[in-house]
């Protein structure tokens, strides 16, 4: 496994020249999240280290042995007729853990016709990840690696390409705090939609602790995002009351402080560990909130909720996330154990 994760690293090292300043660029369904429960705490964390798969798709350093033989599915709402998942499962190789999953986005049906409004019928479009994991603790350090094979179909454009990310984590040794750091989706396109324009996958840096309290049934994380540039912020023409300078014509530059660019960067999360059977969740994302609200009507943009409940053999996950004003987005999210599902060997007392 070593050789097969220092390869992916050395061809996606190699093909890529430079990573982009921002978290822009092509198969952005990829920085998705499908987990009901990241969802509920505000979209991000790096850092939570339990026996939940779902973590080990936001940073594979978090892969570790009670993942091993759990199956995993997400599926959510999106917006309109989009829809988005994760199917995973983890197993044990060698001294670490892997797993292997598949992340997609549906964007519906549409339909299809030429530039003069002739009719060629529907048509449906689609992305995909195939994702291997590795993930290995040494002493108070977890490192891990993902391998990612994205294939999109957006009817006559097609796309392939591949992708690396690359992380690590720490743990106290009480294990009440963690701290994890993540580099993503560094890659390159293989195939192009269009002959000759080569674009840039969404290279991101992430970052974040959780701190579970010692007395109290309460983890609280902070997850910073898009490290790799601090001003996130961008100044939109169409904004309803845009001001003009007389003397230019242009539109006057809204001012942002320090403080709100810095925020934009944060992401808090909060769980409720009431029992291991019930959980309840929160989370807040500045970000969001600042660049989903409408003026005038933020409503709870940028908040999440959501709860976790064990029944029987099942982890049943629920979210709901506020994007925009009078529209929430529901992840689901089941998980199980196999080795759960096996019958214990009872041994047949001596005649």
């Amino acid at each position: 496994m070593h050789k097969i994760t220092f390869l992916s690293f050395f061809i996606c090292s190699v093909i890529t020249s430079k990573a982009q300043i921002a978290a822009s660029g092509i198969y952005k369904f990829i920085n998705l999240n499908p987990s009901a429960r990241v969802s509920s705490l505000g979209g991000a964390n790096v850092s939570i280290i339990d026996k939940d798969l779902n973590l080990s798709l936001q940073n594979p350093a978090l892969l570790n042995k009670q993942m091993r033989n759990q199956v995993t599915f997400n599926t959510v709402n999106f917006v309109s007729d989009i829809s988005l998942g994760y199917v995973a499962y983890a197993f044990g190789f060698g001294a670490g853990t892997s797993s292997v999953g598949i992340q997609y986005i549906n964007y519906g049906k549409f339909l299809g016709a030429t530039s003069s409004g002739v009719s060629t019928g529907s048509f449906t479009a689609g992305e995909y990840n195939l994702q291997v994991s590795y993930g290995k603790q040494y002493k108070h350090f977890s490192y891990g690696t993902s391998l990612k094979m994205i294939y999109s179909n957006m009817n006559v454009a097609k796309s392939l390409g591949v992708a690396t990310d690359w992380g690590g984590v720490y743990r106290s040794s009480d294990s009440l705090f963690t701290a994890g750091l993540v580099v993503k989706n560094i890659g390159y396109q293989l195939a192009t939609y269009v002959t000759g324009n080569r674009e840039k996958l969404p290279f991101e840096i992430q970052a974040g602790f959780s701190k579970k309290l010692k007395h109290m049934p309460l983890r609280l994380s902070v997850t910073a995002h898009n490290l790799q540039k601090f001003d996130l912020t961008y100044n939109n023409p169409n904004k309803p009351g845009q001001q003009t300078d007389l003397a230019t014509g242009d539109p006057v530059v809204e001012k942002v402080t320090i403080a709100d660019k810095f925020m934009r960067h944060i992401i808090i999360g909060s769980e409720l560990l009431l029992s291991k059977n019930l959980n309840f969740r929160f989370g807040y994302n500045h970000l969001r909130r600042k660049e989903m609200t409408i003026e005038g009507k933020r409503g709870l943009v940028g908040f999440a909720w959501g709860f976790g409940i064990r029944i029987n053999r099942f982890l049943i996950s629920y979210s709901s996330s506020s994007f925009y004003v009078s529209q929430n987005t529901n992840h689901f999210s089941f998980s199980a154990n196999i080795n759960d599902f096996r019958k214990k060997k009872t041994t047949q007392p001596k005649s």
